[in-house]
């Protein structure tokens, strides 16, 4: 009689983002009132975004030009012809009872976000991203709950409209992405895409850029996508990884017990790392889709696209690859030098002061980062200049300072003092005729430390090193002292 060998079934994950990204515009989508955060509860709000009888909403300009933007910055096909629709979606937080937004004939389409994942070894992974479609709309505003932080459990609920009407770009990715790790990663690339553009904020934590996540799992091999599930509630990029590392685990133990998995929308439980049902999952067909009668349809002439591509930064993707060819630069280091276009900035004023590439990277993404975070503030904050940290670099390759003496001053460099100031009178000595004969008086003066060395114990070197440093108050070059003393030593 033989057994059976259960053979185990190996899944992937199918995912797919969909990121509302707030516009960095001063005023709404189709009305003048103002898009500033942290306002009192309806105070920045108008008769078009409360959808009032007698109005008509009017395009911001801006917003149709970051727009664009956007989507020339993900590769995007700009459509010559677009329009805005109705999405009749029927919610106590949208007072005209129906979103403008795009819906068959959006600005951009069928671009690509290149991604970066780096190893533990330093070796950089790269994957381009889909995407299938920009297209613009209006936010809905805020439901602020009492007694619970969602609608069930608490005992009532207050409308701040303020968000009403505020311009979103919506980013629809393929469903290209199979991991948390990099569905984070895609997250982030984009922010700094949208911020490197001037175009968001992409502040997380006050709503400007949301993600919803995508998922299904199907079969290792299998063509056919699995039952998708939608999560919502995900303030983080973190976030975003766990929700989906949760949920992949979630819907291969269903599957495995034999259970189906329904098309629904969950929430991410921050307190209790896990997701939750909300509802069932509407389709377009629910949100009954209709041209909207009230703006006119938007054309984009060459002229102005190619106005508008011309305008564009280099972008991190692009920098990135050049420090890495160019520069000589690892995928670490450009990825931290990349990760805000303030810093991307600074180094490169750095480097064009005159700082060698590797050292530059060094100083700022090491010791630099570090008083950064320690003292929460921003390269912009900063005392030491782009061309101060170049004099100091500059200083440490000619021999002028040591390494040491420059982080030892650091703490004065970064509060505004000059290099000048800052080493007047602490030039190293690198003259040989000068440090010859202290060398000379450190070893006459420890006769017993020479006999020991010159017995086999070597490691006194440091010794009379330590000690010609000593009595120069550190100023000493440490090469040439090094150099001298093994001489004096051995002869």
């Amino acid at each position: 009689m033989t057994s059976a060998t259960t053979v185990k079934t190996e899944y992937e994950a199918i995912i797919g983002l969909e990121t509302h990204c707030q516009l960095s515009t001063n005023t709404k989508i189709f009305s003048t009132s103002s898009t500033a955060f942290g306002g009192d509860p309806n105070t920045n709000i108008d008769p078009v975004c409360m959808g009032l009888p007698g109005v008509l909403p009017v395009l911001n300009e801006k917003v149709l030009e970051y727009a664009v933007k956007a989507g020339l910055a993900l590769n995007c096909q700009i459509a010559k012809y677009s329009k805005f629709d109705r999405k009749q979606y029927f919610y106590p937080d949208l007072p005209k009872n129906y979103q403008i937004s795009q819906y068959d004939l959006p600005i951009a389409e069928h671009g690509w976000l290149e991604i970066e994942l780096v190893d533990a070894d330093g070796n950089p992974t790269r994957k381009r991203i889909g995407i299938t479609r920009l297209h613009m709309e209006e936010d809905a505003g805020k439901l602020v709950h009492a007694g619970s932080e969602r609608l069930s459990g608490s005992s009532y609920s207050l409308v701040d409209y303020n968000r009403a009407g505020v311009p979103l770009v919506e980013i629809v990715s393929e469903p290209d992405l199979r991991s948390g790790q990099e569905a984070a990663a895609y997250a982030q690339e984009l922010r700094r895409v949208l911020r490197y553009l001037g175009v968001s904020d992409g502040n997380m934590q006050e709503g400007s850029l949301r993600c919803d996540v995508n998922i299904s799992i199907r079969p290792v091999g299998q063509k056919e996508f699995g039952t998708k599930v939608e999560i919502k509630n995900m303030n983080s990029f973190n976030a975003i990884q766990k929700a989906i590392e949760y949920e992949i685990e979630r819907q291969i133990a269903a599957t495995e017990a034999g259970d189906r998995i329904i098309q629904e929308t969950r929430l991410w439980e921050e307190g209790s790392q896990r997701t939750i049902s909300m509802r069932t999952k509407e389709g377009s067909s629910d949100y009954r889709y209709f041209p909207e009668p009230d703006l006119a349809p938007i054309e984009v002439s060459t002229e102005q696209l190619e106005n508008w591509r011309s305008e564009l930064p280099e972008l991190p993707a692009q920098k990135r690859h050049r420090y890495e060819s160019e520069l000589g630069l690892s995928a670490y280091d450009t990825g931290v030098l990349t990760e805000d276009k303030p810093v991307a900035n600074y180094f490169e004023a750095a480097i064009a002061a005159g700082a060698s590439p590797k050292a530059a990277a060094n100083w700022i993404t090491q010791d630099i980062a570090a008083y950064l975070n320690k003292q929460k503030l921003t390269i912009s904050e900063i005392g030491l200049t782009p061309q101060n940290l170049a004099d100091v670099i500059v200083r440490i390759e000619q021999g002028k300072i040591s390494n040491a003496q420059a982080k030892q001053k650091l703490p004065d460099l970064l509060k505004g003092v000059s290099p000048e100031k800052a080493f007047a009178g602490q030039e190293l000595i690198s003259d040989p005729a000068i440090l010859e004969p202290i060398v000379d008086e450190v070893i006459a003066a420890n006769p017993k430390e020479l006999e020991k060395y010159r017995n086999g114990n070597t490691n006194l070197k440091g010794f009379f090193v330590g000690q010609v440093l000593k009595k120069t108050e550190k100023r000493a070059d440490p090469k040439l002292t090094n150099e001298l003393v093994e001489k004096k030593l051995n002869s």
